[in-house]
């Protein structure tokens, strides 16, 4: 088999494996935000649920960007895939061995845990990703098939995580969640053979700073950072609330939920598949491909807010899928890209700290509004910044065009 043939062969390994392990993540998530709703009821507990899983890449994201440029991707994605599988089975354990706040509590450092691990596992797997690809044409497209397997799993996920906590109870989730982090470690180790000698490390520690790269990245890379933060702290906050919005618009039942999360993840996979179409176009007009996908969300929060028969809601559910999907994966994308193949681990540090941690703020910030004012008026505001800031957005940076895409 040529070259050629034999990466593109791994790279469906890779897809494959993270989508089934994403599958049993988000299964196992849904287990969790059920149990954490049935258990407490509080806006607050499942906000900080999203905000544990979200929130450690404003403190990790950066040093594992540092340590993934340092001593290179392949390791660190090992370790930090090992380390998922810990975090999961620490969330499985504690459903049969505790309960009440223990069990919360516990279930609450599981996802932090999880957050942490994760925001390594997804720094280094970005820059590992140029490693399976022959020239710097099939990167962009295959960042994007990442974003479709990624949302492929979460539209799965919480519906098998619905029917695993219905039939045989939360555990059984949980423990599946564990079991799946065992495939993306078996492909990497075993069957998958990257282009290592095409990476490129920093060797000095001064040298390998985020500091450095977010001085080296690029005016309007450093601009698609702090844009993508900002639109994920004004309207970023569905998936920490997703219990409570479906609850709400739909039932308390566990599928309600899960049928809530797949109407998302639908949504999700159709802005990744307009992405992956469309991902070199995409690239060259930044600031008006995202604030495009904020301004769909945004639009569609405010039809939240205004409310209607369930299948209205469930269409504007779809809308914020594909709108936040959008967002976040072209964000991703467009910092990989336009980056050179050494900052490539602290540029997917920067993007998610600005949309995870963005994120975990924005869900905070939602739960004490929805406990003040209510989830319509929490749609409302939310929805009405997003609009104002895409608009700007697209006004005065609506031109912009990244005139270089670097090589892998």
């Amino acid at each position: 088999m040529s070259g050629r043939g034999l990466h593109e062969r791994q790279r469906i390994i890779f897809l494959i494996a993270s989508g089934i392990s994403t599958a049993g993540s988000f299964a196992g998530l849904t287990a969790k935000g059920w149990i954490l709703m049935d258990e407490t009821a509080a806006p607050m507990v499942l906000a900080l649920h999203f905000a544990a899983l979200s929130l450690p890449t404003l403190l990790v994201s950066g040093p594992a960007g540092v340590r993934t440029d340092r001593i290179g991707c392949e390791t660190v994605l090992i370790q930090a895939q090992w380390a998922l599988l810990g975090a999961g089975l620490i969330g499985a354990v504690a459903i049969p061995w505790l309960d009440g706040l223990p069990q919360v509590l516990m279930l609450l450092a599981s996802t932090l845990l999880v957050g942490i691990a994760g925001a390594y596992e997804l720094t280094a797997r970005n820059k590992y990703c140029a490693l399976l690809v022959d020239d710097n044409a099939q990167l962009a497209p295959f960042l994007t098939s990442f974003s479709v397997v990624f949302n492929v799993g979460k539209l799965v996920g919480p519906p098998i995580g619905g029917w695993l906590v219905t039939l045989t109870g939360p555990a059984t989730a949980l423990t599946l969640d564990a079991a799946t982090y065992l495939l993306p470690i078996a492909s990497v180790i075993w069957l998958l053979h990257p282009r290592l000698e095409k990476e490129q490390r920093s060797t000095s520690a001064e040298g390998s700073s985020l500091a450095v790269a977010w001085r080296d990245c690029g005016t309007t890379l450093r601009h698609v950072v702090v844009f993508t933060g900002l639109m994920c702290v004004v309207g970023f906050f569905h998936p920490g609330l997703a219990p409570l919005i479906a609850a709400q618009e739909l039932g308390t039942d566990p599928m309600d939920l899960g049928l809530f999360t797949s109407v998302l993840a639908l949504g999700s996979i159709a802005g990744g598949l307009i992405l992956q179409r469309n991902s070199h176009r995409f690239c060259r007009r930044p600031s008006l491909t995202l604030a495009g996908f904020g301004l769909v969300t945004a639009v569609a929060q405010l039809g939240m807010a205004r409310g209607g028969p369930v299948p209205f809601i469930l269409l504007m559910t779809l809308f914020i899928g594909a709108g936040t999907a959008g967002l976040l994966s072209s964000s991703n994308l467009i910092t990989q890209v336009g980056s050179s193949q050494i900052l490539r681990g602290r540029m997917a540090g920067l993007s998610q700290i600005a949309f995870l941690g963005g994120g975990g703020l924005s869900g905070l910030i939602a739960a004490q509004l929805s406990i003040s004012v209510g989830l319509p008026t929490t749609f409302a505001i939310s929805g009405g910044v997003g609009v104002v800031l895409a608009l700007m957005e697209i006004r005065r940076r609506g031109n912009t065009v990244l005139t270089e895409i670097r090589s892998v």
